[in-house]
């Protein structure tokens, strides 16, 4: 499952500078999805040339969790990433402020920054020695006057590297390079609200515990991103073997008529309102205990209705590829590499006022359930994998994929926020996904917003 190989390309992409080609055109990228019967066309899966428009179109525009501003808190504090398939460090600057910047050199465009996370000042290249500071500004450079004297007209201002815009949203960092994307306060929108009771059930915040695994799944990242905004039709029969080997019992039917689907903007949350389910696959009584003994305060801060989703049985996602599991604690992020690959990124969220001994519960018992290595996660990523694969069979592909489960489940919620629907089997979500995916791909203006 984790061994990755080179996309295939499926599918000719020759056009223009901005990826338009014949099979991509608006008209041909609509009629991949009927949102009225729900009916996905494979395609969205395993072609090249649409793959190529995801990182142009969604990518390289929309804001991409990059960060928790705990992974470089202090001055210097840096890591590296991908915003899609661009490299990128992620680190904080003396005067505090956090720069995301591209991982290459502006001289012959060699990788910057080889370590994953560290403490720098400055970065070197290690091809001619270009250093750059904090912010991507070019700021030494062996024999500089051989350019000054041999290069007319050069300017160390005009070679720093290129920055992308960056916000946070209570301790996530978010960042974009597209000069002129929306805020990332309209970007989330009400989803902010759901988002506190994982980032603001305690007044010391949040923040994420040392160690990041990474691992790489041979599927496209789509299947992962929808599989957590809403998909927990799958819970009951995937993962029924693994409830069995770590608790004894398969998994529970979940109360349908007290759990929710909510999205909006492409951001998607699937819960119930049970308030411990989730907390309880990691296996620690401790965790349960600190949940429980904790409500009061949850509500107070919260409301009664979203403390009692803090632990409970849900899972989310962040349009386009950043998803969590809420009472888990497992936060992480599907890279795309290629239409038939992703390098997933994964860490653990806690209260940053937890006792150790339970935020060392916390990493435990992800390691147990959500990791590479995990009951839970190998099937996951066994269904998605083999899902991608077989998508790509000439005759396979001429057969449309089913999403219409509760296509009339829409109800109004007094205190839920969003487009609401009832009924955690369903896919709602899923479709709302494609719905913003498809806004994206189909909306050409401003496609070179990003680029110089």
């Amino acid at each position: 499952m984790n061994t990755y190989n080179t996309a295939r390309n499926t599918s000719s992409c020759s056009g223009d500078r901005a990826g338009h080609t014949p099979e991509t055109d608006a008209r041909t990228l609509r009629a991949l999805v009927d949102f009225e019967r729900g009916r996905l066309d494979r395609r969205v899966y395993w072609d090249d040339a649409i793959y190529r428009l995801e990182l142009e179109r969604i990518f390289a525009r929309s804001w991409l969790f990059v960060a928790h501003e705990s992974q470089v808190a202090l001055p210097g504090d840096f890591l590296t990433t991908y915003m899609g398939e661009d490299g990128v460090i992620v680190t904080r600057a003396p005067d505090g402020r956090i720069h995301v910047f591209l991982n290459s050199c502006t001289h012959r465009g060699n990788k910057l920054c080889l370590a994953e996370v560290g403490n720098r000042r400055r970065f070197t290249c290690n091809y001619h020695g270009w250093t750059f500071g904090p912010d991507g500004a070019l700021t030494g450079m062996p024999q500089e006057e051989v350019y000054r004297r041999t290069c007319p007209g050069f300017d160390k201002s005009e070679m720093g590297i290129r920055n992308a815009r960056v916000e946070s949203y209570k301790g996530l960092v978010f960042a974009t390079f597209d000069d002129e994307a929306e805020s990332l306060e309209q970007f989330l929108g009400d989803y902010r609200w759901y988002l506190d009771v994982l980032l603001d059930n305690d007044p010391d915040g949040t923040e994420f515990l040392p160690g990041n695994i990474k691992s790489r799944m041979n599927c496209n990242w789509k299947y992962p991103a929808e599989n957590f905004c809403g998909d927990s039709y799958h819970a009951a029969w995937t993962h029924n073997s693994g409830a069995v080997a770590l608790f004894g019992h398969g998994v529970a039917k979940s109360n349908q008529e007290n759990s929710y689907q909510v999205n909006m903007n492409g951001h998607g949350w699937q819960f119930g309102l049970d308030m411990i389910g989730n907390a309880m696959v990691l296996g620690e009584q401790d965790i349960v205990d600190y949940l429980k003994e904790n409500n009061a305060r949850f509500a107070a801060r919260l409301g009664k209705l979203r403390s009692r989703m803090v632990g409970a049985i849900s899972s989310a996602n962040i349009f386009p590829h950043t998803s969590f599991l809420p009472g888990q604690n497992t936060f992480r992020t599907w890279h795309p590499k290629g239409p038939n690959g992703i390098e997933l990124h994964t860490w653990v969220l806690v209260n940053r006022s937890a006792p150790d001994a339970l935020k060392n519960m916390y990493l435990k018992g992800v390691m147990r359930s959500f990791s590479p290595t995990g009951v839970l996660e190998m099937d996951d990523g066994d269904n998605w994998e083999n899902a991608t694969q077989t998508n790509q069979g000439v005759v396979t592909r001429q057969q449309k994929l089913h999403y219409g489960l509760g296509l009339d489940s829409r109800v109004a919620h007094d205190e839920l926020r969003g487009s609401i629907h009832l009924r955690k089997y369903n896919d709602s979500n899923q479709l709302a996904f494609y719905r913003k995916w498809m806004d994206l791909m189909c909306d050409d203006k401003g496609a070179n917003a990003w680029r110089e």
